[in-house]
């Protein structure tokens, strides 16, 4: 992947006489002598490939001069005993594909010296907050910035740079495509071993047992694995309850693949054959996913195909007595049907934006109907393209008839 390439597209969105500065992050304690799995600043490893915490990227277009440096740790022998090998400039430099790699205790120097000799006006920053409770590593350096350099302008680096994160080229999407496929064999393995009695977090365990056999490090985000009620909580998160006879599991879920998401959810009967009410509701979700599928187009927003769920599925209910109005959707589908994926999970954008080739988003109706413990989605990762769109995830079962013929075999 040229990260370079990223960073030559950035270049051209910057203000004249300006720098940018991003922090790979800071690793945060969980307790006295440990610490929680470190994710490293989204921007950061957008615009360099780099995954190590400490690092600095520094970018300046000072008097039409563009010019890059990538600060890191120098190797101590004494660390790497303990924690393993650190990065080299070398390996620092083939990744990146920048040039200028330095140790880190030349930072301030290096940004004293640009900002004493040269006309700055601008610098673009993170200044994502992370809320109250643990600010953002790289907010908090946009403060400390702000106070030492007051004349100079303070720019939200995520104004410029999301629009480049909207649009992905050819090898995102390659490592999109992979993450979906790994996940696809992930789910097929949970249906393979799916059956009465076993606990949710033993399903979730199938997963990411067959996906880290595949090759996943990191997943998109915690594993959903809700069945009967819990399946009708967003983000249910404690995975700690029995998949019992006749229920429904959904598992919302998503291996990484080279720092890139995929985004999945599916629900299958537990005992492998839906009953007739399960599959009434289910295959009125598959209904409003497929015209999803088929509507998604560039010229047209992410509003626009929640519109278009949410009349599907209200028309739908209205049908079945479960609702006397379109308008009273809500009651059961309280959530949009899309958003953007990426480096993140939920990648940024702005949500108002028009789609355009490139753009990767979800595609995940859903039903939550507490009174009779049934809770449906049906998400897919879409691929939008000059005319239309392209189903990343088609080859994972979401037909009933097949997911049924599947678990049975």
């Amino acid at each position: 992947m040229s990260f370079k390439a990223h960073r030559d597209r950035l270049f051209e969105r910057l203000e004249e006489n300006s720098l940018v500065i991003v922090y790979a992050g800071s690793p945060v304690h969980s307790n006295e002598d440990d610490y929680y799995p470190f994710e490293v600043n989204s921007q950061f490893f957008f615009l360099t490939g780099l995954e190590r915490e400490g690092m600095i990227l520094l970018m300046s277009n000072a008097q039409g001069i563009k010019s890059e440096t990538i600060f890191i740790e120098e190797s101590d022998p004494l660390v790497e005993r303990w924690t393993g090998k650190m990065p080299t400039k070398e390996e620092v430099r083939e990744l990146s594909g920048a040039e200028n790699i330095a140790y880190l205790p030349a930072f301030e120097s290096a940004l004293g010296r640009i900002m004493t000799r040269s006309r700055i006006s601008h610098i673009y920053m993170d200044v994502f907050s992370g809320g109250e409770d643990v600010p953002d590593y790289n907010h908090r350096k946009a403060l400390e910035f702000q106070k030492r350099y007051p004349a100079v302008c303070l720019k939200n680096l995520r104004e410029v740079i999301i629009p480049l994160r909207e649009e992905k080229d050819d090898d995102e999407v390659s490592c999109v495509r992979k993450a979906i496929d790994i996940t696809r064999q992930g789910l097929e393995f949970v249906l393979k071993n799916l059956k009465p009695g076993k606990m949710e977090y033993e399903i979730q365990a199938d997963f990411e047992y067959k996906c880290k056999c595949l090759g996943t490090r990191k997943f998109s985000f915690p594993t959903i694995a809700g069945s009967g009620i819990n399946g009708c909580m967003m983000h249910y998160g404690t995975n700690d309850h029995e998949a019992s006879d006749g229920s429904l599991i959904l598992l919302d879920l998503g291996a990484k693949y080279g720092n890139y998401c995929s985004d999945i959810t599916r629900t299958y009967p537990v005992n492998g054959t839906y009953t007739a009410r399960q599959r009434e509701y289910y295959e009125l979700v598959l209904k409003a996913n497929r015209a999803v599928a088929e509507a998604a187009r560039p010229g047209i927003t992410l509003k626009d195909l929640n519109d278009l769920t949410k009349k599907i599925l209200g028309e739908g209910l209205v049908a079945m007595g479960k609702i006397s109005s379109v308008d009273e959707v809500g009651k059961y589908y309280m959530h949009s049907v899309s958003h953007a994926i990426g480096i993140d999970c939920h990648d940024c954008c702005y949500t108002g934006d028009v789609l355009k080739p490139g753009w990767i988003i979800s595609d995940e109706p859903g039903l939550y109907i507490d009174e009779e413990e049934i809770g449906i989605r049906i998400e897919d990762d879409l691929l939008i393209t000059e005319d239309g769109c392209e189903v990343l995830s088609q080859a994972i079962l979401r037909d009933p008839d097949e997911i049924e013929a599947f678990m049975k075999a």
